[in-house]
């Protein structure tokens, strides 16, 4: 049997001698194991997603996606709703859902683990077409997705230096919310669509989802007060993001988000222009993990 590793050679800012060596220690511990490894490097955005889709047909028992959250998030619409389990070796600048399924952080432990690990059902979300395992969302954060995509800077220090500026000048939209019935309307910093409970670096928006209960977890966090807004950043950090003033949750098998200016979100913290209306629904177990 074979096992595919697809490596992101820029996730963490890293170079080619960098994806050579992963490429390397990928070989050596996949056949040590009695698999075939076949190692691919991707070249564009969107190739992740083609390799996966390749493995898939040549019959790869596993996918081992080797970088961040856009590259697993590109690896896993290959693998949903099919039997072929995705394996993780976090490389990112953030590794929400390789911290929320307790991946290990050295690469040989992560890649030893997959490897060994029971496949487990994982449930995964759509918005508007686009798969997502981890987080969705719109508001600030999607601002900041977009920011941070075109910034050269990368890594935890870029991703708050960014979040710092735009604190002092993102303007919020009203949005109007719909789900199992009841429609709200609200001016709103931060609209966040979770499947698993943070964005990554331990920013824990959704500190009670899980990617095994059939719902996703909506947060809405209203804006009182910029001040207000800055003073309870630190909740992101401490598990009490559900504290934000005024924050409301609900677990949900469908959303709908309307505003009167055309939306931008993002999908495990790639950026996407939408239009003005965006929904949201989740798969329950449509994606096969290897994790221990």
């Amino acid at each position: 049997m074979s096992v595919t590793v697809i490596i992101n050679p820029i996730s963490g800012g890293h170079g080619p001698d960098a994806a050579r060596r992963k490429a390397q220690l990928a070989t050596t511990i996949v056949e040590a194991r009695g698999d075939r490894a076949d190692v691919v490097m991707t070249e564009r955005v969107g190739h992740a997603k083609e390799l996966a889709a390749a493995a898939v047909q040549r019959g790869a028992r596993l996918v081992l996606a080797w970088g961040g959250d856009g590259t697993i998030n590109e690896i896993a619409s290959a693998l949903v709703f099919g039997d072929v389990p995705l394996g993780i070796i976090p490389a990112g600048s953030g590794n929400g859902l390789a911290r929320e399924l307790g991946v290990a952080v050295r690469a040989e432990a992560a890649v030893t683990d997959a490897l060994a690990a029971a496949p487990k059902p994982m449930d995964v979300g759509e918005i508007d077409g686009r798969y997502f395992v981890n987080i969705a969302g719109i508001g600030f954060d999607a601002h900041i997705a977009a920011q941070f995509a075109s910034s050269t800077r990368r890594g935890f220090l870029g991703y708050a230096g960014i979040t710092a500026r735009a604190l002092r000048s993102y303007v919020p939209l009203t949005y109007r919310i719909t789900h199992d019935g009841v429609t709200d309307e609200t001016r709103a910093i931060l609209v966040t669509i979770a499947n698993s409970a943070q964005f990554g670096n331990g920013a824990r928006i959704a500190p009670g989802a899980r990617v095994d209960d059939g719902l996703l977890d909506l947060v809405v966090v209203p804006e009182r007060s910029r001040f207000r807004t800055i003073c309870s950043v630190p909740r992101l950090f401490n598990g009490t993001a559900d504290r934000f003033p005024g924050c409301t949750t609900a677990r949900v098998r469908n959303v709908t988000i309307e505003a009167v200016a055309p939306l931008t979100y993002h999908v495990d913290g790639e950026p996407v222009r939408g239009g003005t209306s965006v929904h949201a629904r989740v798969h329950a177990g449509a994606l096969r993990v290897a994790v221990r």
